[in-house]
């Protein structure tokens, strides 16, 4: 008998994609793959099946483990004259303002298909094909924009994903105007690749037709990706970093991600005193401040991660100087199993494969990913990312998988959620509702604190004499934290995040 599973997911058909691949015989493992298939099939814009991801897992009576697919730097064996070149430099409204760089330029090697590839060999159950089944379903027959998807198309659906004629079929309307949240679209070509990739396995996006395709579309239209980035990726086992919060015990994302080390860091200091947002502040405006100084401009980001964290082990944070879009699916299931699973296309390049319904990730024009420079990297280079999706089991028996997107937000969104429930014993979904702060690090090194309205917040921010920024109530600048549960009595549940389209289901 397949286990039960409890899903913190996407959107509608991302939650109901994880409970069909249970009932498929699938485990957490399963059904959190078939919940990030279809996020990436069905949420246009925020994600996509040619981005990068990590797989956080640690499964029933085993050592957890993060399986690392993030995107890499292309270009073996790449005309020099096209490092540079290929990009288009887009200014949106997004967060505030943001300048970012779209076009086949920006289009790093994808990784999440190995990744999501390697955790089903290693622990899944059900049947491959029937873990994408309902994500071929939804890209053949039709899908309803989801509310996520739809807010950012409000503001990038032009600038960002209206100028290829091979993307604007799935991201406007047969009137031309961009979609809007409940409208429906179809993906024929994406729900063929699925197929292909169902029967021939993950890695022909990588040595099969399908790579072929992508290479030969880079080639055309001024991308760096070739054959040979596409036939050396490989996806890769890593040990996570282990970090003790109250009576839970959290396994987090290891270098060479930035994303885990400085949640790491974020908690260790947050446990280490009170609750209080002037505090709250400090820490992140510290942390931040390092990594902006440091990591931002790191050549070897996994011998500067388990620096920073030998430097804390010493010294505490005052061994510190100072000074996109994203997707989560987190899953438990009955048995025991914990599956994180957090996907990154960057912003988006604007860019879809002729014939495959794959919209390429602009990960090399992410400015907060590439502070070294446009194209600076040596191909095969993991990029930098903030994804930090966390697994962990608790002195009673407990298990939970958490995550966020949010690009550098990530971090300090799951500060803030695991401090409240770990540490203050606030429920889950009570700690994810909870307003947020960012410190935000500026191009000149001086720090802005980004939030939502709350009073003890702004005199906080008051208090400390730092500039600010309002983004309301609730905003989806801060995330979407999605938690899924096993407590200690065998009972499954899941929160989900106000800021962005969350749904959450438990399997019968």
């Amino acid at each position: 008998m397949s286990p039960r599973v409890a899903v913190a997911a996407t959107g509608p058909a991302s939650a109901e994609a994880a409970l069909a691949a249970a009932a498929a015989g699938g485990n957490a493992v399963d059904a959190a793959i078939a919940a990030m298939v279809s996020a990436m099939t069905t949420e246009p814009g925020i994600v996509s099946a040619a981005g990068g991801a990590f797989v956080s897992i640690w499964p029933a009576g085993g050592d957890p483990e993060v399986i690392d697919g993030n995107v890499e730097m292309p270009g073996r064996g790449q005309d020099p004259e096209r490092f540079g070149a290929g990009l288009r430099e887009v200014h949106t409204s997004y967060g505030g303002g943001l300048t970012l760089y779209a076009g086949h330029g920006s289009v790093a090697t994808p990784g999440a298909f190995a990744a999501l590839g390697v955790a089903h060999d290693r622990h899944g159950a059900a049947p491959w094909r029937e873990v994408l089944a309902p994500s071929i379903l939804a890209a053949r027959t039709g899908y309803a924009i989801g509310g996520a998807a739809a807010s950012y198309l409000a503001i990038t659906g032009e600038s960002v994903f209206g100028w290829d004629e091979h993307t604007r079929p799935l991201v406007r309307g047969a009137d031309g105007a961009v979609v809007v949240a409940g409208q429906e679209v179809t993906n024929p070509d994406l729900a063929d690749t699925l197929e292909q990739i169902g029967v021939e396995g993950a890695r022909s996006l990588y040595t099969g037709d399908l790579a072929a395709r992508i290479a030969a579309d880079s080639d055309a239209r001024g991308g760096l990706v070739t054959a040979a980035d596409l036939a050396a990726y490989r996806a890769v086992v890593r040990t996570p970093l282990r970090l003790t919060l109250g009576e839970w015990d959290l396994a987090l994302n290891p270098p060479p991600s930035v994303g885990g080390p400085m949640l790491t860091v974020l908690l260790r200091e947050l446990a280490a005193g009170r609750w209080d947002w002037s505090r709250i502040i400090d820490i992140q405006r510290r942390v931040l401040s390092y990594r902006h100084q440091v990591h931002d401009l790191s050549t070897d980001l996994e011998e500067d991660g388990y620096a920073l964290l030998e430097a804390i082990d010493r010294n505490g944070l005052a061994s510190l100087p100072t000074s996109s879009s994203t997707a989560h699916v987190s899953v438990v299931d009955s048995d025991g199993n914990i599956c994180a699973i957090t996907a990154s296309s960057g912003y988006g390049s604007g860019a879809t494969v002729p014939g495959t319904g794959l919209m390429l990730n602009n990960c090399l024009g992410e400015p907060e990913l590439n502070r070294l420079g446009l194209h600076a990297l040596a191909p095969g280079t993991r990029l930098a990312s903030n994804m930090s999706p966390s697994v962990g089991r608790s002195a009673s028996g407990g298990a939970l998988a958490i995550g966020s997107p949010g690009a550098d937000r990530i971090t300090t969104a799951l500060m803030q959620v695991l401090g409240r429930y770990c540490l203050e014993g606030l429920p889950m979904q009570e700690a994810i509702d909870a307003p947020r702060v960012h410190v935000r690090i500026l191009d000149d090194g001086s720090p802005r604190v980004d939030h939502e309205d709350d009073d003890s917040v702004s005199a906080a921010v008051e208090g400390l004499g730092l500039q600010s920024f309002s983004h309301g109530t609730t905003s989806m600048f801060f995330g979407g934290v999605g938690a899924a549960r096993r407590l200690a009595d065998g009972t499954l549940d899941a929160a989900g995040d106000p800021r962005r389209e969350a749904a959450t289901r438990i399997s019968a």
